[in-house]
């Protein structure tokens, strides 16, 4: 049977969450914001969902607006904070996902000064470079992820937090693939914006979320009408929406146990990698993810590798899937000034709630036989 370890690209649905949304697709069909009673029972299902949301990550359930994912989520928070404003400085993390990245470049058209925040050679902030960065002018927003997408290492982000605001900056925090792997608390990390996205945690795809303190000040991107307090415009989608809330509150029931399952394989998987002489495991000496390892095997392209292991029936990645097939070296890697070549050679294994040792022990076998093929 194939073995799926590309969990931190998506997850498959929990049939538990299948349930939740079924009688969502043949049943209360209303628009939300119709006032008959069929808009209401819709409009319970979302703030119920909106309710376990937030629950998940420490947020309020009036601080969640619905996206139709991260990307979107991304899009407007770092678009959201500058629209309108005078032109300043935007920071973002040198290891961030694509869609806090691209969007935060967008600006520069807009005539926005916007820089990278250095990461050291394990993916953590640099904190000398990025306090410089701080001191030298006030910032708008800054953009720091809770758990890379890649290596799985995760940041601290309160202390960040703390000097961002001493500059006079928001601080947005990308926590697409932090959300039901590691504790999140929107409130004690100090956040003052937080990405969430549905299928990272075995829900639905196409529906994500931005939790934002009341005193930000966010504008728009979608316009039509007032939903979501006029911050997304667009009838919401309810079977997704009933389907992230459930994902979220299983995830928040059994965060612990999932964490240990994960954690248990990962750090079987990290020992049979440790002892092949030709494999380099990258963040080893950082906080990471209790389901996310990243190496690389000498004299393999990560593209061919993964091609190899895939016939071997194991699903891995090179690397984010939003950049998969470009040929470049992970950007990620590069920011860790790891080089070219070999960040070129990098394969990502991302386990999942029901992911077996069997499959563990069989990936290393599957990867020992390709070694100096």
């Amino acid at each position: 049977m194939p073995s799926y370890l590309d969990h931190n690209a998506t997850t498959p649905v929990d049939p538990r969450v299948v349930d939740a949304m079924l009688p969502y697709l043949t049943g209360p069909y209303g628009n939300p914001s119709s006032l008959h009673r069929y808009g209401r029972l819709a409009r319970d299902a979302v703030e119920r969902a909106r309710a376990q949301v937030a629950a998940l990550i420490g947020a309020q359930p009036g601080e969640i607006v619905w996206t139709s994912g991260g990307t979107e989520a991304n899009n407007l928070a770092l678009k959201g904070l500058c629209q309108g404003q005078p032109t300043g400085r935007v920071l973002y993390g040198a290891t961030e996902h694509p869609a806090v990245m691209e969007a935060a470049e967008s600006l520069r058209t807009q005539g926005w000064d916007v820089e990278p925040v250095r990461m050291d050679s394990q993916g953590l902030v640099d904190a000398p470079a990025f306090r410089a960065q701080l001191a030298a002018g006030p910032v708008r927003v800054v953009s720091l992820m809770a758990a890379n997408n890649e290596t799985g290492v995760v940041q601290d982000i309160a202390p960040w937090a703390s000097l961002t605001h001493a500059s006079g900056g928001w601080l947005h925090v990308d926590a697409t693939q932090a959300a039901g792997k590691i504790e999140l608390d929107f409130g004690q990390l100090q956040a003052d914006l937080m990405t969430v996205s549905s299928h990272k945690l075995y829900g639905p795809k196409g529906i994500g979320a931005l939790a934002l303190r009341a005193e930000v000040d966010l504008q728009a991107q979608l316009h039509g009408g007032a939903q979501e307090k006029g911050l997304r415009g667009g009838t919401e989608n309810l079977p997704a929406i009933v389907g992230f809330g459930a994902a979220a509150e299983l995830a928040l029931a059994e965060l612990a146990q999932r964490a240990e399952h994960c954690l248990a394989l990962r750090e079987r998987l990290d020992a049979g990698l440790r002892a092949m002489p030709d494999v380099q495991l990258f963040a080893d000496g950082a906080p990471r993810l209790p389901n996310t390892s990243q190496f690389m095997l000498a004299g393999w392209d990560g593209e061919a590798l993964l091609m190899h292991l895939d016939r071997q029936g194991y699903a891995v990645s090179s690397g984010s899937a939003c950049a998969s097939g470009s040929g470049e070296p992970s950007h990620v890697l590069l920011a860790m000034g790891i080089e070219p070549l070999t960040a070129k050679g990098a394969i990502r294994v991302s386990l999942g709630k029901d992911s077996r040792e069997s499959e563990v022990d069989g990936f290393l076998v599957a990867l020992s036989s390709l070694q100096r093929r």
